[in-house]
This record gives structure tokens, sequence and C-alpha cells, in this order.
């Protein structure tokens, strides 16, 4: 076990469990990883496998189906997979925040009907909240409800689904001004549907298109779509917690526990970009002795590994946070932006030390590179997790003059 970003105080199981997943990452994901991404493959042995060790349900409740374990656990499970791959993570962030929001402000019918087979991974969850033209911008959704006899008509796009073709449900967040009168506050009159749909590309039900995969720089073999509805109908009984004008509460809750994940996954991209870069610098030689002995070097790792260790304790502490019943968005909302930032940082250190060869598609450090820059963007930009930090601080901090 490597001596960076160790977690005190955790339980036997919770060992166990990171061990088993430690292990399924050094000797089913990182030989695969690099070549998988370069072909922007689905993975889906490595899903089949995380399937079996049940991480779809890590944190399902047991009478769900599903191990009963906390955020902590998730999260440091999370770091371990982005280690190998963070698109694997990705694959199973967005059914997990699905997951969280059905045990948290689900009906009784909900959770019975849709957390077993979650559990399972036989029903895969993605999440939507973004459109085209907003951004962080949540307030400002324009894709719409409308009430029509037992059901809800909804019409709109919306942009930017991770497991967008892969998944069988989506949380949707629109907007629905039943029983909201004018001039209630936009985030007011919003609320989350429970989208069933077939996996795959094209209208996967009537009125409901992913009209396929958009090309990105990195984070790749996960799928990234936009969704389109057109006249797509919705029964009554499948909005999130069965009373409308919720959604934006539910969908900030699970994107609290979100920014947690994407904390994490920070996390395990730099130490996996601290590994290869201390790896490399003892293996190149210049100058007759390997690089690792120049200063100059040295003074790298030493600030990527602070790096790596700081963030991962933040990340800790806010999922523990999370675990303990209380308010956590100013600790997930420190760990997220501080751990994607450092996590650029350290890739592009690993990246210097590795010169030329850091270019070379036949290098790890080539598609860390890549990978990097959506973590300064996913689940809101460092400057949205600024403006949430600091009005926290302001409540805390009021001054009483």
């Amino acid at each position: 076990m490597a001596r960076l970003a160790q977690t005190a105080g955790l339980t036997d199981i919770q060992q166990e469990i990171l061990s088993t997943v430690r292990d399924f990452v050094d000797k089913e994901i990182i030989p695969v990883a690099t070549e998988l991404e370069h072909r922007d493959e689905y993975p889906q042995q490595i899903v089949d496998g995380l399937k079996e060790l049940g991480l779809f349900g890590l944190m399902i409740p047991e009478e769900y189906g599903g191990l009963g374990e906390s955020l902590l656990t998730y999260a440091l499970c999370v770091e371990e997979i982005a280690r190998g791959w963070m698109s694997v993570s990705g694959i199973i962030n967005t059914h997990f925040i699905v997951a969280y929001m059905l045990k948290q402000h689900g009906t009784q019918e909900q959770k019975d009907h849709f957390l077993p087979r979650m559990a399972a991974g036989d029903i895969r969850g993605a999440f939507s909240m973004s459109e085209p033209g907003l951004g962080s911008d949540v307030s400002a959704i324009t894709s719409k409800a409308v009430k029509d006899g037992d059901e809800y008509v909804l019409n709109g796009q919306k942009m930017w689904l991770t497991n967008g073709g892969t998944s069988s449900l989506v949380a949707v967040l629109v907007r629905s001004d039943e029983g909201h009168p004018e001039g209630t506050a936009p985030h007011k009159s919003m609320t989350t549907f429970l989208v069933e749909k077939e996996p795959g590309f094209g209208e996967v039900r009537p009125g409901l298109t992913i009209p396929g995969k958009i090309e990105k720089m990195g984070y790749k073999g996960v799928d990234t779509t936009e969704l389109i509805m057109d006249g797509l109908r919705i029964p009554a009984d499948r909005v999130l917690g069965g009373v409308t004008g919720r959604g934006f509460y539910h969908m900030m809750d699970g994107v609290e526990v979100g920014r947690v994940n994407v904390a994490a996954r920070g996390c395990g991209v730099a130490q996996r970009a601290f590994e290869l870069g201390v790896q490399y610098a003892q293996q190149r030689h210049t100058f007759g002795k390997p690089i690792a002995q120049h200063q100059a070097i040295q003074f790298k790792l030493a600030e990527m590994a602070t790096k790596v260790e700081a963030a991962h304790a933040m990340m800790v502490n806010a999922a523990r946070k999370k675990d303990s019943g209380e308010r956590n968005d100013l600790e997930a909302g420190m760990a997220k932006y501080l751990a994607s930032e450092y996590c650029k940082e350290v890739v592009e250190d690993a990246f210097r030390i590795h010169g030329g060869y850091g270019f070379s598609k036949e290098y790890e450090i080539e598609r860390l590179y890549r990978e990097a820059p959506m973590l300064l963007i996913g689940e809101g930009t460092a400057e949205i997790q600024k403006m949430i930090i600091g009005r926290r601080l302001l409540e805390e901090y009021r001054f009483q003059g």
C-alpha cells in the first residue's frame, strides 16, 4: 500500500472493500484503460466486473439489496477507480446520484420499484440538469412539463448527460409551473421526473431522443450525450417524491454528494499522476544519474505529494461531514475546488517530468493530461464553487456591528 493518501479510522469492512477495489483496478483497469480510451470504447467488461463486486449498490440500503455503505466508503472506492481510469468512475457516479436522490426523496413505491434493480446494476442511472445555453445557471432552465390528466408532457433539450446512452433511468430537471403562481422564484417551480427508457441512441421511447455521443477531448469510453424531449409523456407517479416544485432541492442535494465524488476523482487521478512521475524519475537518466536525484525534480515530487495528501484529507472530511448528517456544502465545495485544481497541477508536473515522452500516446500520462480538465468543470466550475464557499463563509462569519 502506498504511503500517501491513507485514511485513518476505517473499519475492517471498509478496508476489505477498498483492498478488493484496488486489486480490481490494478489487475482489470490499469492494463487496458489507455487502449480502450484511445479507441473511445465503452468498458463493458470492466463495468460487468464492478457489477459483480456489488459496487452499483454500494450506498443503497441493505433492505433494497445494496451494501448500505457510507459516502466515505463510496468516495474512497471512486478515488481508487479514478486512479485506474477516470471514465469508469463517471459511469458509477451518475448512477449513484440518482440512487441517492431516490433513497432520500423518492416515494415508497419509487424506492421499491427502482432501488433493488439499481443495486443489482440491472437499471443504470443518469441525471440531467444542464441545457445547451445555460451552463451552471440552473435557474434559467427552459425545458418544461405541462400537466395533462394523469400525465405530464415534457418538452425541451438537455445537455451533458454522462451515461445518456447506456442508462435506462434518467432523473430530468424541468420547469413545472403547475400550482406555482406567476412570479414564483425560478428554483421553486422545478420538478425532477424519473424517466425510464431503453439503452441506446436515437428515439429510445416515444417523444425521447438521445442523438448520439458528443465527441470530447478526454473522458472517453463513457458516453456523454444530449437528450431531446418532444411531447414526452410521463405518468404523475414518476414525479420524484410525488410532489412538484421540489426538483431544484432534490438535484442540489444530489450534486452536493456528486461534488464529493468529483473531489475523489481528482484525488485518484492526481495519485496516479504522482505514481507515474515518481517511477519515471527513478528510471530516466540525465547527466549521469536518475533525474530523481536532481534537486529540481525532487522539489516537483515534494510539491506533487503534498497536493495529493491535502486534496485527499479535504475530500475525506467532506464525506465524513455528510455521513454525520450535517450540512456539507462548504466542505464539498472546498474539496471539489481544491482537488480538481491540484489534480491539474500534479498531472502537469508529472507530464513535465516525462519530458518529450509525456507527449507520446504510448505513455499513460498523455491520457491523464486530457482527462484532468474535465474535473475543473464537472459538477460546477471552480468559479461556482468559490461563489458557494464565499456565500457560506459570509453566513458563518456574519459581521455583528
